[in-house]
């Protein structure tokens, strides 16, 4: 089987920390966010995942050419030379996808967390015999997505309402299809979408369903569900009895420490924590709903709150750092300085306090 990735373009929404990786290759959880879909993949018997990519392939390639040895599966490019929306990329990628075979394949969000039923999918997919299933995830608000309408026994999709205004139904795309090749026939090589263009097409066909999700769902695209998709994570790691969180009496709720970081005494830890490789963290340190990425140093006494901090930051004693904070790569934060909300670009030294939410350039 094989499997599309939809990697797209600049990942704006996730600056600083895109200005030193592709967005794909962001941790999360201690894992590049793109290795935690092409594993899932890899468990249910795809050999090969192509990535759409319209922004720095070489640093994406170069990176996930050590990864493909490792988990031993085929990884190529699929390089727009323009945006083509969310289906002009399968057309430019057809000859990647067609194998002859006639099995489905998989596209996927590269920003979609889940616990990526996958196997489910399948099965659900061969069940209808239709030509294409897309997974759906139930949400409070929505007004804010597009809505599916599907029929509720057989998962037959009836139509799309975009961002509805009165309630038609709480379910939305999750962004996670499994397509027969036919579908490849019905795009154009230009840019297009699939949700707005095709889907209704084949939905109008009666050949399109939907599967609810089971478990969690997030678009971890921007900070503050980047944050919230974390707390489902470790709390979906939880719910399995992972043995990869960490315990003792320093420790919150669900906390993720890499096995080389290094935690001082009488630190407090958690809920929702991720630390990563390489990290210090010295004694007194109060950390909660945040992710430390590798090699961050943080001193004695500093308090980090519903914050990302990047790659080999230093925040210094006795800061508080909070409120989305969004910290670039090699940023250090001086001694009894309060970050509030400031989304800092890589290599700076702050040395004033940051009072409400700016960006500091």
């Amino acid at each position: 089987m094989k499997a599309l990735i939809l990697v797209g373009g600049f990942g704006t929404r996730l600056r600083p920390l895109t200005l030193s990786v592709p967005k794909p290759l962001v941790e999360f959880a201690n894992k590049p966010m793109i290795l935690h879909q092409i594993e899932a993949l890899k468990a249910v018997g795809v050999t090969e995942v192509v990535l759409a990519i319209n922004y720095q392939p070489e640093v994406m390639l170069n990176f996930l050419k050590e990864f493909e040895a490792k988990v031993e599966i085929k990884i190529s490019c699929s390089q727009e030379t323009e945006p083509l929306g969310t289906a002009g990329p399968l057309a430019l990628a057809r000859d990647k996808l067609i194998d002859g075979s006639g099995e489905p394949f998989f596209v996927l969000n590269s920003d979609v967390i889940s616990e990526y039923p996958f196997k489910e999918m399948i099965e659900f997919h061969k069940g209808h015999g239709g030509e294409a299933s897309i997974m759906v995830t139930k949400v409070d608000e929505p007004s804010k997505y597009g809505v599916v309408v599907m029929e509720e026994s057989t998962g037959q999709v009836d139509k799309f309402v975009e961002k509805p205004k009165l309630f038609v139904g709480n379910k939305i795309n999750a962004g996670i299809y499994l397509l027969n090749p036919s579908v490849l026939d019905r795009i154009e090589l230009r840019p297009t979408s699939i949700e707005k263009e095709v889907f209704p097409k084949i939905a109008a066909e009666k050949k399109l369903y939907a599967m609810v999700l089971p478990g969690f769902w997030m678009d971890i695209g921007q900070p503050r569900d980047y944050i919230t998709g974390l707390r489902l994570y470790l709390d979906s790691l939880r719910k399995k009895a992972s043995t990869k969180l960490a315990t003792g009496p320093h420790i919150v709720g669900n906390v993720l420490v890499h096995e080389s970081a290094k935690i001082g005494e009488g630190c407090l830890i958690g809920p929702d924590v991720a630390i990563g490789p390489g990290c210090v963290v010295e004694s007194g340190v109060r950390l909660s709903r945040c992710t430390v990425m590798r090699g961050v140093r943080i001193k004695k006494h500093a308090c980090i709150s519903s914050s990302i901090i990047g790659w080999h930051s230093t925040v210094g004693q006795w800061a508080r750092v909070e409120n989305m904070t969004i910290l670039g790569e090699d940023v250090h934060v001086c001694d009894e300085i309060y970050s509030n909300g400031g989304v800092v670009l890589p290599h700076k030294e702050i040395k004033s306090s940051i009072l409400k939410p700016e960006i500091v350039m």
